[in-house]
């Protein structure tokens, strides 16, 4: 599978599976009012609306502020996205299309209902993490993708790209 394929297949689960888990939680349960539902003792599924970017950051309350964050989201997919078509490993094509994927299910939400609906509540102890969903877990996800990516020396130039390139400058000059 090429790198772009495989980061389209990323995308596509990412956001499938976002928007199926919302919907269903959402529309399809009566979360909203027998919340929380607990999952295990550190984990519990919840409502919240998240007005804001990642963690709640920079709560939008108007329809400008909601507008822009939707087309700041759909600038960045569009911006990933074609950096993912023209990934050299299949790494980095799925890391950037889990976070497209992220970002445009996080934009859905807010363009159709003003807010991301989130969901995940982590917790132990006296200690509580920020409610997340599926969105936000594949972007944290494709951001380490990232990193290791940029950590690797494998998917970088390959020999091939190396000898369609030629010498670089100052390289003495090849003998026939």
């Amino acid at each position: 599978m090429t790198p772009t394929r495989a980061g389209l297949l990323a995308l596509l689960v990412t956001l499938v599976f976002d928007q199926a888990s919302k919907l269903g939680l959402y529309f399809g349960t009566d979360l909203v009012l027998t919340q929380p539902w607990r999952l295990a003792p550190f984990a519990d599924f919840v409502v919240v609306w998240n007005r804001g970017v990642s963690y709640g950051l920079f709560q939008q309350e108007s329809g400008f502020g909601r507008w822009f964050l939707v087309a700041l989201s759909l600038a960045a997919a569009l911006g990933l996205g074609i950096w993912m078509t023209r990934a050299g490993s299949r790494l980095l094509a799925v890391a950037l299309g889990l976070i497209v994927g992220g970002a445009l299910g996080n934009a859905i939400d807010r363009a159709a209902y003003g807010a991301v609906l989130d969901f995940v509540h982590l917790h132990a102890g006296g200690w509580s993490w920020y409610v997340f969903n599926v969105a936000d877990a594949a972007i944290v996800a494709g951001v380490i993708g990232l990193i290791l990516d940029s950590l690797s020396p494998a998917g970088r130039a390959t020999s091939g790209d190396a000898a369609r390139s030629g010498p670089a400058p100052g390289d003495p000059a090849p003998r026939p």
